[in-house]
């Protein structure tokens, strides 16, 4: 498995609220982890709730003697939430805060993911295949057949969020087993890159290039060439 993650401000954004999580290495029982969280509530809080909303994951996964990924995951995640819960409800300057996280393992051929809220993990091979489903309100617009997706990219409600973590006393996340094939790579990133780049054109850029250090690096810069409205995060894997 090999692996690389960036993060950027971008260019309307004077601080950076998305945190990111690497590892290609074992961490307690899971072979590998990555994780992507895009933090909201204010510039401080928002850095704080993605930081800690990770460190508070990497933590639980390490000391966990559970080895099922999914049941892993899903503990960890829902300790995570409860966690930065109560932060927030302890630190007025905090309050309201919360993050989007979405969080995968490899095991073997075997992809598991979970995510709470709008950041995605895509799955690239010949096509591309976003694995994840948002928890947004224009996602729950088109499934409910009420917009027409093409429209939901630039819709006025494009940002509003309907879970995330650390936003209520409790927020489940969503799972995902995906079988991957040969030469494919996994992205993960937040919304200040699938809002500015098109499906196809992630595509092309993961493919484009052996070297994942300049794919994550095409990847930014393409978001921030068509106007870097939001922070920029994405993790690439090759396995």
């Amino acid at each position: 498995m090999v692996s690389i993650g960036k993060t950027d401000t971008g260019k309307r954004r004077d601080n950076n609220q998305d945190n990111i999580f690497v590892s290609d290495e074992p961490v307690g029982p899971l072979p590998n982890l990555y994780i992507v969280a895009d933090g909201m509530g204010g510039h401080a809080a928002g850095d704080f709730a993605s930081r800690y909303a990770i460190q508070i994951v990497v933590d639980f996964i390490r000391k966990s003697t559970v080895r099922n990924p999914v049941s892993l995951l899903r503990r960890a995640m829902i300790y995570a939430n409860n966690e930065v819960y109560k932060e927030a409800e302890k630190d007025d300057s905090k309050g309201g805060m919360g993050t989007t996280m979405v969080a995968c393992v490899i095991v073997g051929k075997e992809l598991y993911c979970a995510n709470i809220g709008d950041s995605r993990l895509y799955v690239i091979g010949d096509e591309i295949r976003q694995i994840t489903m948002d928890h947004s309100l224009v996602e729950e617009l088109i499934r409910n057949g009420q917009l027409d997706r093409n429209k939901g990219r630039n819709h006025p409600e494009k940002n509003i969020i309907t879970r995330a973590m650390g936003s209520r006393n409790e927020a489940i996340p969503d799972f995902f087993e995906v079988s991957l094939q040969p030469g494919d790579r996994v992205l993960l990133c937040s919304d200040g890159l699938s809002n500015m780049v098109e499906n196809d054109e992630l595509r092309d850029i993961v493919r484009e290039n052996e070297d994942l250090e300049a794919v994550t690096d095409a990847l930014i810069e393409r978001a921030n060439y068509y106007g870097g409205n939001d922070n920029i995060s994405a993790v690439v894997i090759a396995s």
